[in-house]
């Protein structure tokens, strides 16, 4: 029963969709545009400033090391 009402369901969605009316075709008014050959510049001026950028190859490495200390309660008690 509930194969049959499947295949009723999906063949109605089938001649549903192909009742459909297609929309007609809409011409779309066209613009056209000259070229333009000329070409705006813009000047750019150096400033004369020194900046020093560093590069540390392991940049968290301090960090993780500060985070990894131990203290007398972390060891492991013997019985």
């Amino acid at each position: 029963m509930k194969t049959i009402a499947t295949l009723i369901l999906v063949l109605f969605i089938g001649v549903a969709a192909q009742a459909q009316n297609s929309a007609k075709e809409v011409k779309v008014a066209t613009i056209e545009m000259g070229i333009v050959t000329a070409t705006a510049t813009q000047e750019v001026s150096m400033k004369n400033t020194i900046e020093v950028a560093r590069l540390y190859k392991r940049s968290d490495s301090k960090v993780k090391h500060a985070l990894s200390f131990t203290t007398k309660r972390d060891a492991a008690k013997m019985a």
